[in-house]
């Protein structure tokens, strides 16, 4: 019963997980500013690190929770220099 309801939960993860970056997808297509797009650029990384997150519980291995601290690195660092960008602008 245990592990079944892990697959349930695990599987039921991923799926909100698609649907938040459908839906973050949808915000970069059709962002009405810069500051959004940004916004959900960030949003995607986040999403990206839930995915990886997920996925390394499934195979029940820790190497990837690296990838994941380099991501959210990457993806503040950018979103720095982005705002800081704009802000000059």
């Amino acid at each position: 019963m245990g592990h079944q309801f892990c697959n349930i939960i695990l599987t039921f993860s991923f799926a909100m997980l698609l649907v938040a970056f459908a839906l973050a997808f949808i915000r970069i297509v059709k962002g009405p500013t810069a500051r959004d797009r940004i916004v959900a650029l960030d949003l995607v990384a986040s999403i990206t690190m839930g995915f990886i997150l997920v996925y390394s519980v499934v195979i029940n291995n820790a190497i990837y929770f690296d990838i994941v601290i380099v991501i959210s690195l990457i993806s503040f660092i950018g979103t720095v220099a982005t705002s800081t960008y704009l802000k000059q602008k």
